[in-house]
C-alpha cells in the first residue's frame, strides 16, 4: 500500500469544488492506500479569522470528511494542531528553504498583494514551511492537490531533496496528483475565477439547500450560441459546468458532450443541477447525523494519537540527521 496525504484549510465555507476536488474521491483511494486526511487550522491563522468560526469550520471539515465515506478504520482523520510535530518540524526545516523561493510562490503574491505591509504575518510567507513539513511527516509519495497547490509540492519536493543530499536518505519525496476531471471547478457567477469560498453567487456551498443550489446553477453565466461544447476559451460557461457534470458522473468531457448534442442551454443547466442535487443532498444528510451524533470528537482524537505515532518517528530521524542531541527518557 502506498502511503497518501491531504488537507484542507478550514478559513471558509466549503464548496462544490472542494467536494469534487478532494472529498468525492476519499473513498478510492483508501481501498488501496494508507491515508492521512488532516485540518490544516494552523494554516487558517495566516491570515485574520475569527475564533468561534475557525472552531466551526474545523468540526464541519470534519464532518464533511466522514460524510464523503471517509473510514477511520483505512484513514487517519486528526487536526494539525494536535500533532506538535508539524511545528517542530517546520522550525528545522525553514534553514533549508530560501527567502528567494519563498517570494516567487504564487499564493503569497497574490494574498500579499491584497494586504498593507504591514498587514503581512510571518506565517503566510512561511506557510509553504509549514506545508512541506504537513507532507514530509507521513512519508507519503502522493499528494492529491488543486492545481493552485501544485508549487508548494514543487518545493516541498526541493527541500526534500536537498536535506536527503546534504544527511542521506531521511525523507521520502513526494508528488503531487491532479484530478484529471474536475481538478478547476470555476464561479458560476464569472467563470475565469476559480469557485474560492468567497462568491456567494459563484459559488455552489455544501450546506446549501436544494433550491439554492437549482437557482445558483440555472442562473449560471453561459456564453454566446447555443451549443453544448467543451470550450474553455471561448465557452468558460458551459465548459465549467461540462466540467462539473462530468466529475460527478465519472465520465470523460467527451462523453459528457454526446449526452447533450443539439440540447438547449436550459435544458442542459437542469441535468448539471439534477446530477449536483442527488449527490449533494444525500451528502448533507449524512453530515447533519455525523455533527448531531458528535462522532467526529472520538475520530480526530484518535486520529491525533495515531498521526503522532508515525509523526513522532520522522521528527526523530530528522533530529538525528541533523545532530540535535537526544536527552529524552527512553
Amino acid at each position: 500500500m502506498g502511503k497518501v496525504l491531504t488537507g484542507v484549510k478550514p478559513t471558509g465555507t466549503l464548496t462544490l469544488g472542494n467536494y469534487i476536488g478532494v472529498l468525492k474521491n476519499l473513498a478510492s483511494y483508501q481501498e488501496d492506500n494508507e491515508c492521512y486526511i488532516f485540518i490544516a487550522d494552523l494554516h487558517a491563522l495566516t491570515l485574520p479569522i475569527d475564533p468561534e468560526l475557525l472552531r466551526k469550520n474545523s468540526i464541519d471539515i470534519a464532518c464533511f470528511y466522514l460524510a464523503a465515506g471517509l473510514d477511520p478504520k483505512k484513514s487517519v482523520l486528526f487536526l494539525q494542531s494536535s500533532v506538535s510535530e508539524h511545528s517542530e518540524l517546520a522550525i528545522i526545516l525553514q534553514n533549508y528553504l530560501y527567502m528567494g523561493e519563498l517570494s516567487r510562490m504564487t499564493q503569497f503574491k497574490d494574498k500579499a498583494s491584497k494586504e498593507k505591509e504591514e498587514g503581512i504575518g510571518l506565517g503566510l510567507f512561511t506557510y509553504p514551511v509549514l506545508m512541506a513539513s504537513d507532507i514530509l511527516l507521513y512519508d507519503c509519495e502522493v499528494v492529491p492537490v488543486g492545481e493552485d497547490q501544485v508549487q508548494h509540492v514543487e518545493l516541498c519536493r526541493d527541500v526534500a531533496n536537498r536535506f536527503n543530499k546534504r544527511y542521506g536518505k531521511t525523507f521520502v519525496v513526494p508528488k503531487a496528483e491532479v484530478s484529471k476531471v474536475g481538478k478547476r471547478i470555476m464561479s458560476l457567477s464569472d467563470p475565469t475565477k476559480k469557485m474560492s469560498k468567497s462568491d456567494p453567487k459563484g459559488d455552489i456551498y455544501l450546506l446549501d439547500d436544494e433550491k439554492t443550489i437549482r437557482k445558483k446553477i440555472m442562473s449560471a453565466v453561459t456564453d454566446l450560441g447555443n451549443e453544448v461544447k467543451y470550450d474553455p476559451e471561448n465557452k468558460p460557461g458551459i465548459s465549467n459546468l461540462l466540467t462539473i457534470y462530468a466529475a460527478l458522473k465519472d465520465i470523460s468531457i467527451e462523453e459528457a458532450e454526446k449526452e447533450f448534442v443539439g440540447t438547449n442551454y436550459g435544458t442542459f443547466k437542469g441535468a448539471v443541477a439534477d446530477t449536483v442535487i442527488a449527490q449533494i443532498v444525500p451528502f448533507q444528510e449524512r453530515y447533519r447525523k455525523i455533527l448531531e451524533s458528535k462522532e467526529y470528537e472520538k475520530v480526530l482524537r484518535e486520529g491525533a494519537q495515531k498521526a503522532k505515532a508515525q509523526a513522532k518517528n520522522t521528527l526523530a530521524r530528522v533530529q538525528k540527521a541533523v545532530g540535535l542531541l537526544d536527552v529524552k527518557e527512553k
